[in-house]
């Protein structure tokens, strides 16, 4: 894989740190600025509707200038909102530097997944995708717990700087690694807006939404989950957020391997395998150690989605496909939302801890449903023409 795919696995790094570790420091956040934790959530709404907004905002800014320089941009913008978070003198004014940042977060995994594809060969790219959502990954391994341990012990806004120095390097990186690739003869915002037309990516990005959403409409309640159902300590919370980010990072280089080879299948195989998953962990979280083992299986399951969802629709798209994968990004963070909400009103409803799970597994199982659609149709495009053909050469 070239060198180029490091730096950007070095950005998304710091991105998934960013999202990610905010939600284990949110007592000290809503301590620091006199708010409530409830208030202080609205930082993780706020950076998700950020990224769902700002990631066809950002690609349609960005169709006029090289997609190596936008990626710079995008990596300054990122920089500077983590300082504006780190130095906020206000609650308002943090959640101003979230949203600063995370207004870059899908732009970059978007353009950088087009980048990414275009370094390698055509049969290798869902595993350069993945290469590059490694960073991402392993952002839930490292980052996250030790930006957490940072945060609790030296203060919340040293985790926040020690980001935005990750956003330099990472621009760093991409200045002097990623070659400045020229556009596509023809690429313009009236072709990106158009590959919308197409049923495919629609139905690829509405896969997105619904499969990867399924994750986290248990995820969201994990904590509550492992210690009132499982009967963990809140001290083992981290480490099992770590197995989940561990799971996420075998899955995603499993999703990029098998997707190059059979896409579909392996779409097939990873949403069913999470429906039954999800629907397991309702029995399954009853228990420590099924818990943890379902846990590592539903982040291995999730993640190996997310290369060839990538890649279905860059695939899909193909031509124009830098708008497009943006928007797909957005739709990860689409579906985070929306789980998260459901998740929380069955929870609300009274129906246990667990109820969530059931949520995941319908989630899961419609975009599951979706792939089917698909295929099919795609099946049908193909033989279309073959059977236009058949006629004339019995004529």
């Amino acid at each position: 894989m070239p060198l180029a795919l490091l730096a950007l696995a070095i950005g998304a790094f710091g991105i998934g740190t960013t999202e990610f570790v905010i939600m284990g420091l949110l007592p000290e956040v809503a301590s620091d600025f006199g708010v409530t934790i409830p208030t202080a959530g609205l930082l993780v709404t706020g950076y998700a509707i950020g990224v769902v907004v700002g990631a066809p905002l950002m690609t349609v800014l960005g169709t006029r200038i090289s997609r190596k320089r936008m990626l710079m941009l995008l990596m300054v913008l990122f920089t500077v909102g983590n300082l504006l978070s780190a130095v906020a003198p206000s609650f308002g004014a943090m959640l101003a530097g979230r949203i600063v940042a995370s207004l870059a977060h899908g732009a970059f995994f978007g353009i950088g997944s087009v980048v990414a594809a275009e370094l390698v060969a055509p049969e290798k790219k869902a595993g350069a995708i993945a290469t590059m959502f490694t960073g991402l990954t392993v952002a839930n391994i490292v980052g996250v717990p030790l930006g957490t341990f940072v945060g609790q012990s030296v203060g919340w806004r040293a985790t926040f700087a020690i980001v935005a120095v990750l956003g330099v390097v990472g621009l760093l990186g991409i200045a002097r690694l990623v070659p400045d690739l020229p556009r596509p003869e023809g690429a313009h915002l009236r072709r990106e807006l158009a590959a919308f037309r197409n049923v495919q990516v629609v139905l690829a990005m509405a896969m997105t939404v619904l499969g990867f959403g399924g994750v986290f409409a248990a995820i969201t309640y994990i904590a509550p989950m492992m210690t009132e159902v499982a009967g963990f300590s809140d001290g083992a919370v981290t480490w099992l957020l770590v197995l989940l980010g561990v799971g996420m990072f075998l899955g995603n280089l499993l999703g990029g391997r098998f997707a190059d080879r059979r896409l579909m299948p392996m779409l097939f195989t990873t949403l069913g395998g999470l429906a039954v998953a999800l629907a397991l962990f309702t029995v399954t979280a009853h228990n420590e150690i099924t818990a943890a083992v379902t846990l590592l299986v539903i982040g291995a399951l999730g993640f190996a989605t997310v290369p060839p969802l990538q890649k279905r629709v860059l695939d899909q798209a193909h031509g124009a496909p830098t708008l497009a994968s943006a928007v797909n990004i957005g739709a990860f963070n689409l579906g985070n939302a929306l789980a998260a909400w459901l998740g929380g009103a069955v929870i609300a409803a009274g129906l246990g801890w667990t109820a969530p799970n059931w949520v995941g597994a319908a989630l899961a199982g419609a975009a599951l449903l979706l792939a089917f659609v698909s295929a099919a149709l795609e099946r049908r495009d193909a033989a279309a023409p073959a059977a236009v053909r058949a006629p004339a050469l019995n004529h």
